[in-house]
């Protein structure tokens, strides 16, 4: 059996296998080959925590996978990460432990990051330079890396707004230390309004904007909202958007980005991710569409990621 740490996971992780594995994972999700079960939320409000358990097998791989993250987003303050998790690995022909990934949370990091730049770039406009990134904790560094890796033939420009002023100078100081171009913003509705791209990276309860502030052919990726309560866009814009993508349907209905418009209008058209990435089904049709993509997260990504540690680990071995 296989288990491993935090860095020798991280040692193992190969960006590109990862990103074409998750590519493959959306796929099968829409073409209904991933079996999973429900998502598992635990809440403790009194810590500003959450703890999320997903699980699930895709059709033809060798394990199938339970996955243990948790955010506990005041961490920051106590000098501890706020994400930690784990992720285990069965076989799907004996039910044998596999592996035990004790990636403390970071392969939950890098899968959504990896998820969210796959996202972005199949609809944002391919002149699209402006990215607006709300938040600055973990996930917003990784949706910033990740997409820069994911699109080197531009040159993203980068406009952190949080609401911690500290935290979203120190990530724009090491987003530049590290080869990107990265600023501060004060004024998060004149950032909106010019931006080509907007990623929204919060543990918001209630729209972090107005409404109308969000220009034609924006994009927008919505990572924070995925448990009940969570909401980081206006539900106006969601209604009126060109073209709304999530990673699962029935979870993004549910506890997603989109769970607030849907109790508004039980037949809200969505489209799963995994149909525009294998272009069976459009996405932007127009430079002046606004498109929006909530992801929640799915147990495929999780699958993707951990067999795709194993698979190094092996390789790693042989002689």
């Amino acid at each position: 059996m296989l288990d491993l740490d935090k860095p020798q996971i991280v040692a193992l992780f190969d960006f590109d296998v990862a990103v074409e594995r998750i590519h493959n994972a959306y796929v099968a999700s829409a073409q209904s080959k991933v079996q999973t079960a429900d998502v598992v939320h635990l809440a403790f409000p009194e810590a500003n925590g959450d703890c999320h358990v997903k699980s699930g097998h895709i059709a033809d791989t060798a394990s199938y996978v339970i996955k243990i993250a948790s955010g506990f987003y005041d961490n920051p303050a106590k000098d501890l990460p706020s994400s930690n998790g784990m992720m285990l690995a069965f076989s799907a022909t004996t039910g044998e432990t596999l592996a035990i990934l004790r990636d403390e949370g970071w392969l939950t990091d890098m899968r959504t990051a990896i998820g969210g730049a796959l996202a972005t770039r199949a609809l944002a406009r391919s002149d699209a330079t402006e990215v607006l990134i709300i938040g600055a904790g973990i996930q917003a560094r990784f949706q910033a890396t990740c997409l820069a890796q994911l699109m080197p033939e531009r040159t993203l420009n980068f406009h952190i707004w949080a609401r911690n002023t500290v935290a979203g100078q120190t990530l724009t100081t090491d987003l530049n230390a590290t080869g990107h171009c990265a600023v501060v913003v004060s004024n998060l509705e004149a950032a909106i309004g010019a931006a080509d791209i907007i990623i929204t990276t919060t543990t918001a309860t209630e729209p972090l904007f107005a409404d109308g502030l969000v220009r034609k052919g924006t994009h927008v990726t919505a990572i924070g909202a995925d448990c009940p309560g969570k909401q980081e866009l206006p539900t106006e814009l969601v209604f009126t958007a060109s073209l709304r993508v999530c990673d699962r349907a029935s979870q993004s209905l549910n506890h997603g980005e989109f769970q607030t418009a849907c109790r508004s209008n039980a037949s809200l058209q969505v489209t799963e991710l995994g149909h525009i990435l294998s272009d069976t089904q459009p996405g932007r049709s127009s430079d002046d569409d606004i498109t929006i993509v909530d992801l929640t997260g799915i147990a495929a990504q999780d699958i993707a990621i951990t067999q795709a540690i194993i698979d190094a680990a092996a390789f790693a071995k042989t002689p």
